[in-house]
């Protein structure tokens, strides 16, 4: 089997190429454009492999997506190439338009025209998966309810809205052209490989350089916590085992206050690194509560019922388990964070073919 994996630099596309790679018997094509969140470095454990290629495109460029599925003749594609920081959408959002919506429905007409040209058992085999959000739901209003496949789309920031935007294209591909789609929505994912914007790589690499821990509002918000490498099972298992036309959610089944997620990682630090920054007495003195976000929603929670119902799928990590491993890995994993951090991984954009 191949598999053409859009966004595979980036956090959860690196995650489930590490996957297939390690794990199956399974090809795969990396189609990243490689901008700020794309990162090679990610893939160092199997870009060697010969199951492995990568391909330097951006799937707005719809002459260089069909070149790449004519050349690779992929038997499935994996889409999880997106703008995803909620932050950057906010103060920039262009780019998730064009990313997320153009780009998606470019991805669509180019693997609808290359499904069509299939025959027999390859053309039925085929699959598109749309790798999405729980952000799509927007935020729960009864403290005990959860978003489940079949919940109202309520998005309240221009990223979730660009998402729910191409969800709805991939549902409407399948429905009028019949092109065979799987849909995800998953929860708030962490683990190895996480781009220091976001919230749990932040606060690490924050309190190790003695520097200030920003938390939204109060910190009351809750998400739903799911390990990475949790997350690039269930997205195996659906490509290969998920229902053509059906949604599958994809939880952790840990919901945390960030305030919580924060005082927990503070905690680990120092246990694990109790030697601290100068003037740092204890790493929970950092934690600064800031102006909240915009539109910022309270709380999310996925019932995963579904995907554990009919593909057996269900998370191996405990938040306490996956939080552990995080921290772990950010402390033996300096150099990776060095180098996001002083811009230099990004010299690994030029001049990568294979």
């Amino acid at each position: 089997m191949k598999l053409l994996i859009t966004g595979g630099a980036g956090f959860i596309g690196s995650a489930v190429i590490r996957h297939i790679i390690q794990t199956t018997a399974a090809s795969v094509v990396n189609v990243d454009k490689l901008t700020y969140a794309g990162n090679l470095e990610s893939l160092a454990e199997v870009e060697s492999s010969s199951r492995y290629a990568f391909e330097h495109v951006d799937i707005c460029d719809r002459s260089a997506l069909t070149a790449v599925f004519d050349k690779h003749q992929p038997d499935a594609v994996m889409h999880l190439a997106a703008e995803s920081h909620v932050d950057r959408s906010i103060d920039g959002p262009a780019a998730f338009i064009e990313t997320n919506i153009l780009g998606t429905y470019t991805l669509l007409e180019a693997a609808r025209s290359y499904w069509g040209q299939l025959q027999g058992e390859r053309k039925a085999a085929f699959r598109f998966h749309h790798i999405s959000t729980d952000e799509v739901f927007g935020d729960l209003d009864d403290e005990h309810g959860f978003f489940t496949e079949t919940t109202a789309y309520a998005p309240s920031s221009p990223y979730s809205a660009s998402k729910a935007s191409s969800d709805h294209l991939v549902r409407a591909w399948h429905r009028t052209y019949g092109l065979p789609t799987l849909v995800t929505n998953c929860s708030n994912n962490y683990g190895p490989y996480h781009f220091p914007e976001k919230l749990i790589p932040l606060m690490i690499l924050n309190a190790l350089d003695g520097k200030k821990l920003p938390v939204y509002g109060k910190g009351h918000q809750i998400r739903d916590w799911l390990y990475v490498e949790d997350h690039a099972r269930a997205l195996w298992q659906v490509v290969t085992e998920g229902q053509v036309g059906e949604t599958y959610n994809i939880g952790g089944h840990n919901e945390k206050q960030n305030i919580e997620v924060v005082k927990s990682i503070c905690a680990l630090l120092e246990e694990l690194r109790p030697e601290k920054p100068q003037g740092v007495k204890r790493y929970q003195d950092l934690i600064t509560y800031v102006t909240d976000r915009p539109g910022h929603d309270l709380r999310y929670a996925i019932d995963a019922d579904k995907i554990e119902r009919e593909l057996g799928w269900v998370p191996e990590e405990t938040f306490e388990s996956g939080l552990r491993k995080t921290v772990q890995w950010f402390l033996a994993n300096q150099e990776w964070c060095q180098h996001v951090r002083d811009g230099s991984y990004q010299g690994e954009r030029l001049g990568v073919t294979k």
